[in-house]
């Protein structure tokens, strides 16, 4: 961890010195930017005007340069960016706890998919993706990368809760809840894009192909081709099971990974979740394609699907975020129980106590998610000109005394009920740990009618 630093002036201050500005966050015990220094602060400040951070520095040197409209003592306090969700299907929050204990492909075809077809429709999809935005944001993230069906549901949802997002219609070759006729995908992938909401910025489309396993060849090059024409996110499970890599081998004679490549898929502009079973040669061709790979730690593990290479991913130089998967494989939306997991699982899976250090994880979880979606131009990091998306946790709690490390603490002793305070496109979201703009209540009694329905059939 580098050693606090003073906090010099931004070269290139959006405002001028003095200059009015919306809001200013004064005297936060530290302020851990995340951006490339992993630059942290004493006493730090940040000034935001409209949607847009101003500057980042000490508190002494933004009260003399600004002036606000509204301002905030965040003594006691730690300022960092929100934290980014790389994978999860927000709706499923309607089966958080069902079929727990089963490996992934009975836990997928007894449970979840029987589920799916009772409870899935649009109504289910907005609730459910609007409670999950509620956890998401009261636990520190801001932004996240969503898949599922009736997409255009969890898009509304988002855009109604405030949250950041990229919403993936999923696409699958066998019928699905929101389009029972395969023959029928691209018109739905097609209608989903047409009909996906304006926003002030926070909403991105996409599309999301399942896996290599449910989706033939033909479908994951027009999907990608799609994809490639509109300029967004290509969405995909890949390698999550050994039992995967198998039936794509057997089906198609290469790895999975050899597998997408051959079939013109892989580059920047997609995001595989979980690559849990990549060997050498495919970590190689992931960081030649620059292919996003989101980790799923907790998932993975309730899954049993196994410990994915995230050490040789790095040092390969591939772009990882984290994610939490949904609630119904994890249980929880919750990205700093997800840091806790990553950095300890591979220390012990390697018998190396250096290995994912605390500030190596805890950057994956800000800006390695931000631009493993293709978004760290704007967010992930506190630096003047990015989106003001911003969390303060209460660091005096008894968990977070004393505090020399602050990456340290935020990886392995924060909880995501710390956070207190979060702005998103500055727009003060969560303030003393209370939600404005979602109304979680009213989302978690819809959910309870959901779940009473699921149960019953």
């Amino acid at each position: 961890m580098s050693a606090p630093s003073p906090a010099p002036s931004d070269p290139e201050p959006i405002a001028q010195p003095g200059e009015e500005v919306d809001w200013l966050l004064l005297n936060a015990d530290w302020v851990v930017t995340c951006d490339a220094a992993m630059r942290t602060i004493r006493s730090g400040a940040v000034a935001i005007s409209s949607d847009r951070l101003v500057a980042v520095g000490g508190t002494a040197d933004l009260e003399r340069r600004f002036r606000a409209r509204r301002s905030i003592d965040l003594g006691g306090h730690l300022l960092m960016p929100g934290l980014v969700n790389t994978h999860t299907h927000a709706a499923m929050s309607c089966f958080r706890g069902i079929g727990d204990d089963l490996p992934l492909d009975r836990w997928l075809h007894e449970v979840v998919f029987p589920a799916e077809r009772a409870a899935v429709a649009p109504e289910m999809v907005y609730w459910g993706t609007l409670l999950s935005c509620a956890e998401m944001l009261r636990n520190g993230i801001t932004t996240f990368c969503d898949g599922y069906f009736f997409e255009e549901s969890a898009a509304r949802a988002v855009r109604d809760s405030g949250l950041r997002g990229t919403l993936g219609q999923g696409i699958l070759d066998f019928p699905t809840p929101d389009h029972p006729d395969p023959a029928t995908a691209r018109l739905r992938a097609e209608s989903f894009l047409q009909a996906f909401p304006e926003s002030d910025g926070r909403l991105r489309p996409s599309l999301f192909c399942h896996a290599p396993y449910t989706c033939g060849p033909d479908t994951l090059r027009w999907v990608k081709a799609l994809c490639r024409d509109r300029g967004i996110l290509f969405q995909i499970h890949l390698s999550e099971t050994e039992w995967e890599v198998r039936a794509i081998e057997e089906r198609y004679g290469r790895r999975p990974v050899f597998h997408l490549d051959a079939l013109g898929v892989l580059d920047e502009g997609t995001l595989a979740a979980h690559a849990v079973w990549v060997n050498g040669e495919e970590i190689r061709l992931l960081a030649e394609r620059r292919v996003g790979i989101s980790h799923n730690v907790a998932s993975n593990m309730k899954l049993a699907s196994g410990v994915a290479p995230l050490p040789e991913l790095l040092d390969a130089g591939v772009v990882v975020g984290l994610g939490t998967d949904s609630c119904a494989s994890n249980n929880a939306l919750d990205l700093f129980r997800e840091m806790d997991k990553v950095a300890k699982l591979h220390k012990v899976a390697r018998l190396d106590p250096q290995v994912c250090p605390a500030e190596t994880v805890l950057r994956l979880a800000a800006s390695g998610g931000a631009a493993a979606l293709g978004w760290d131009d704007e967010i992930g990091s506190l630096e003047a000109g990015k989106k003001a998306d911003i969390i303060a946790l209460d660091v005096n709690q008894p968990h977070l005394v004393p505090m020399y490390e602050p990456a340290s603490h935020l990886v392995y002793a924060a909880r995501g009920s710390d956070v207190r305070y979060a702005w998103v496109n500055g727009r003060l979201m969560l303030e003393e740990g209370v939600l404005s703009g979602i109304d979680a209540a009213r989302a978690a009694a819809e959910v309870r009618k959901i779940a009473a329905q699921v149960a019953g059939k």
